[in-house]
């Protein structure tokens, strides 16, 4: 239920106040517009008393937004994007329905994007916009639809469907594995290891699991798993990565596996999704779609 109407400015006033809240200068919001000046000002004194709160401070021939239209400004622009970008989606599919779905970057690109004209074809009246995020955030404060979730089964507010499990190698370069003599588990003690920033203790995970005694793990740090595997291509050292993601790059040979030991991972990939789009009819079709892919 919307509030009452009172508390609804019109988006002219909006526009109005975020432009000249963007640019500091009424001058340079009336020119953006290509409104006159008088026109802003008259804008921004009836956002002002609509809402019983003084939004800017005049000094001169400046203003300056005061700490409550500072606070506004941030949710009135927050929220013109999403007006902004809900129109463009409307205006690209107007017969289908758009899914504004957050990915992984590494997962994205190497796993899904290959797969997603399947996906398209099927489903010809739906759009998929694609963004990156890395970690869980509050889809009540964004437009997104549904995201890829590599971790445990929890996201507060959303729910999971459970997608695949992982299994990483130590992989390196088969040069760097034989310039280092690497035989066993023990060896990549003394040899350069690559980290992920996202899983900090998989080395250690790695090594505990194999029976390697070890008193700290030291070595480059990446924030992606594209990066670490380009560094191990490069002789750089050896990164635990995800097989079905070097699936190309192991059967080139490119990759190579420094040790024959494979560790399956305890987090799992999921599709999350906020409760009350579960039955949004293009998350619908996505979601019967990936859990086919993600058992093949």
């Amino acid at each position: 239920m919307l509030p009452s109407r009172r508390f609804l400015p019109s988006t002219s006033l909006l526009v109005a106040f975020e432009s000249v809240s963007r640019t500091g200068s009424v001058t340079a919001a009336a020119r953006e517009l290509d409104l006159t000046q008088s026109a802003v000002s008259r804008q921004i004194k009836a956002l002002e008393e609509q809402l019983g709160v003084e939004l800017f401070l005049r000094e001169r021939q400046t203003v300056r937004l005061t700490l409550a239209g500072d606070a506004y400004a941030r949710e009135i622009r927050e929220a013109l994007r999403r007006i902004s970008s809900a129109s463009l989606n409307l205006r690209a599919n107007p017969h289908g329905g758009t899914l504004n779905l957050a990915i992984l970057p590494t997962f994205g690109t190497r796993w899904l994007a290959p797969r997603l004209g399947r996906f398209l074809t099927a489903n010809p009246g739906v759009t998929i916009n694609l963004v990156t995020r890395l970690s869980p955030f509050d889809f009540r404060l964004d437009s997104i639809d549904a995201a890829i979730h590599f971790g445990h089964p929890h996201w507060p507010g959303a729910e999971l469907t459970f997608l695949m499990s992982e299994r990483t190698v130590p992989a390196c370069s088969p040069e760097f594995r034989s310039r280092h003599a690497i035989s066993t588990a023990q060896d990549l003690l003394d040899v350069p290891l690559l980290h992920l920033t996202t899983r900090p203790d998989a080395w250690e995970r790695w090594f505990a699991d194999n029976g390697v005694n070890f008193q700290t793990v030291h070595g480059m740090l990446f924030d992606q798993f594209a990066t670490a595997a380009q560094a191990a291509m490069a002789g750089l050292g050896v990164a635990l990565l995800p097989t079905f993601l070097i699936y190309d790059e192991l059967k080139r040979g490119d990759l190579i596996a420094a040790v024959d030991r494979e560790m399956e991972s305890s987090e799992r990939y999921y599709l999350a999704y906020p409760t009350e789009r579960a039955d949004y009819a293009p998350l619908e079709a996505f979601r019967r779609w990936i859990v086919r892919e993600a058992a093949i």
